[in-house]
């Protein structure tokens, strides 16, 4: 299953295409628009979520609600297009009176891009580069989310941290499973601990009056994963390679920990690895520390996966730059933006996750239909029950 995802974020919409999907897979629109939903939450967002109602549009690939085993077209409407359709005009020339961004961003990709391009405008660089292309990352996902959903994993992340607040854990790879959904979806910071979630609006708030911008953690979480998945025979073909590179694909996440992470560098061997036991299902483990992977594949433990995101590059007081025309010192331009993004990172997070696992799943279990996969899946898990009996 792959997706590529066209669109500029002022453009007219946003398009995703996901190819390989299986035959017979039911699809809601309503389980898609609510994560597209999810993605737009969060204490912290700025103007742009009070323009767009993120709705998907599904063009091609699935009728009567199940996917026909060929491409799927999906397409997010930009609302505010009708604001931009002089200063974003596919064909004619510029207008007169255009106004060039030429005082690039420092943290965002504005500079080097028009260096790489060659280009005197960095629109030409930040409309694409814009953490809004994401929105066709979540709808794409949803495929994803649909497929997993109906071999019985549940994919859902959490915020630990917003600038200098930290959640209290005290065993957050014994804890991270357990939290309620309702719990984190009916966060303003999507923060299971509502002491916590205050603190962070608070954190938030100070940071939108000085005119900063604030980052932080999230965890991802995914339950019901049979052990296997992935492989250990070959670098790139490590669930880990593959999931690292799908967290780090989303902009401005700088750190990726898997289980203890950066932790398990700080303790002795029998802290750190997880013991082997019999369940009634067949082998486990009496801990989590490793969060679900060992050796490059899935243990059958929740995956846990914890991320770092900086604070966005736009500031509404912002850094010094050199303008691009006059080579002269500048303030770098101000786009509207978020003064907190970190609860809708998380979200994307969770939709990269969910690809790199249903890739997973067709990749040990077949690709063609949904009938044939839920049964190879279940030869396996029976053929696992043997084996630890």
């Amino acid at each position: 299953m792959e997706f590529v995802t066209a669109g500029e974020s002022h453009g007219p919409c946003l398009t995703a295409i996901v190819s390989g999907v299986p035959a017979g897979l039911s699809i809601s629109e309503r389980q898609i628009n609510s994560d597209l939903a999810r993605r737009q939450s969060g204490y912290g967002r700025g103007g742009r979520q009070n323009i767009e109602t993120d709705t998907v549009n599904v063009l091609s690939g699935v009728r009567f609600g199940k996917t026909l085993g060929s491409p799927i077209t999906l397409q997010v409407v930009n609302r505010d297009w009708k604001n931009w359709t002089e200063r974003m005009s596919v064909f004619g020339p510029a207008p007169d009176d255009l106004v060039r961004e030429v005082t690039p961003r420092p943290g965002h990709a504005d500079l080097v891009g028009v260096l790489k391009r060659n280009s005197d405008d960095c629109r030409d660089i930040l409309e694409r580069s814009s953490a809004r292309e994401t929105a066709a990352r979540v709808a794409a996902a949803g495929i994803a989310r649909e497929f997993l959903a109906e071999l019985g994993v549940d994919v859902f992340s959490y915020v630990t941290r917003v600038g200098s607040v930290a959640m209290h854990e005290d065993d957050p790879m014994a804890q991270a499973a357990t939290y309620r959904q309702l719990d984190i979806e009916t966060s303003s910071m999507r923060c299971p601990d509502p002491d916590a979630t205050l603190e962070m609006e608070g954190e938030v708030d100070d940071a939108k009056e000085a005119g900063e911008s604030l980052g932080g953690q999230f965890r991802v979480v995914v339950t019901g994963l049979v052990p296997g998945l992935g492989d250990y025979s070959a670098g790139p073909r490590r669930l880990t390679s593959k999931l690292g590179a799908a967290m780090f694909a989303i902009p401005a996440i700088k750190g990726v920990e898997f289980g203890l992470g950066f932790e398990a560098s700080r303790r002795v061997g029998s802290q750190v690895h997880d013991p082997i036991t019999l369940g009634k299902d067949g082998y486990t483990r009496s801990s989590n520390n490793a969060g679900g992977l060992e050796g490059g594949m899935t243990s059958g433990q929740p995956l846990i996966i914890t991320a770092a995101m900086k604070p966005i590059p736009t500031l509404t007081k912002p850094l010094n730059t050199i303008n691009i025309d006059t080579l002269k010192p500048e303030l770098a331009s101000k786009e509207r933006s978020d003064t907190c993004a970190v609860p809708a990172a998380a979200v994307v997070a969770e939709s990269e996750v969910a690809f790199v696992l249903a890739n997973a799943y067709m990749e040990m279990f077949g690709s063609s239909n949904m009938t044939d996969i839920k049964a190879a899946m279940d030869a396996y898990k029976q053929r696992l029950k043997t084996m630890s009996r």
